[in-house]
């Protein structure tokens, strides 16, 4: 059988460097977003070895149903890319529908890509699912309410993943970086670049090629060995004391 990844958020940051890497390896790829023109760019660099490029809203139940139907029993990575941040405001000043988008987008899309292709891998007893969690998953901050409560779900599906697939040799694997330099600041800020950029002064960051490539080594690795869970922090990133409200009423 082939090596044939598929790629949801594959037109940028993490997903677009995967790519790149898994194509320089001599994978074949169908790679699916909502900027289809993206999409089409990145095939016309990458050429034949993109199978198909889908234009695709991941939260669409049946759309996604409808365009992955064909490529189960096709695919042997799925990389569950798609995924946002939207707004940094304490739970009690967010924005309810920016907790919608990230539910739908983070844990509903993910599962919606998931099941479309999963059967196929069962069938075959070859595959592996690799899926974009995050530190926020595990690692509580102000302002991450609802995006650190979907990234939690990730790393528990995961694991549910396995236990659901055991003796199907189908590889679970979640990814879980940290502080990266993607477009995901400027989504989190609502297109606000001069607050995006910020967070990146006098810091060297993740780079999306970071992620990618070790995406790629998870993959290439031989099909008895599966990593668990993967998490990434750049050097200049660590873990800060728990804070202590002085308040004497708090």
């Amino acid at each position: 059988m082939d090596n044939i990844a598929l790629i949801t958020g594959a037109s940028s940051g993490f997903g677009e460097a995967t790519a790149r890497k898994l194509v320089s390896k001599g994978w074949q790829l169908v790679l699916v977003a909502r900027r289809i023109e993206r999409l089409k760019s990145l095939q016309n660099e990458l050429g034949d070895l993109v199978l198909d490029c889908i234009e695709l809203d991941v939260c669409d139940r049946d759309a996604v149903k409808l365009a992955l139907s064909p490529w189960n029993g096709k695919i042997t990575l799925l990389v569950n890319n798609a995924g946002l941040a939207v707004g940094l405001d304490p739970a009690w000043d967010a924005d309810l529908d920016d907790w919608d988008r990230m539910v739908d987008t983070n844990i509903k899309g993910l599962t919606y890509v998931t099941r479309a292709v999963l059967s196929g891998m069962v069938e075959n007893k070859r595959g592996h699912v690799i899926n974009l969690g995050s530190i926020a998953g595990s690692y509580n901050y102000p302002g991450g309410n609802c995006y650190g409560a979907t990234k939690a779900f990730v790393e528990r599906f995961s694991t549910n993943l396995r236990a659901d697939l055991h003796g199907s040799k189908v590889r679970v694997t979640n990814i879980e970086p940290g502080f990266s330099y993607t477009e995901f600041s400027k989504v989190r800020f609502k297109g606000d670049d001069e607050k995006a950029e910020a967070l990146y002064d006098n810091a060297t960051p993740l780079s999306a090629e970071d992620i990618a490539e070790s995406i790629v080594w998870c993959a290439s690795l031989p099909e008895h060995v599966n990593i668990n869970r993967l998490e990434i922090m750049p050097t200049c990133q660590s873990f800060g004391a728990l804070p202590i409200s002085r308040d004497a009423g708090a």
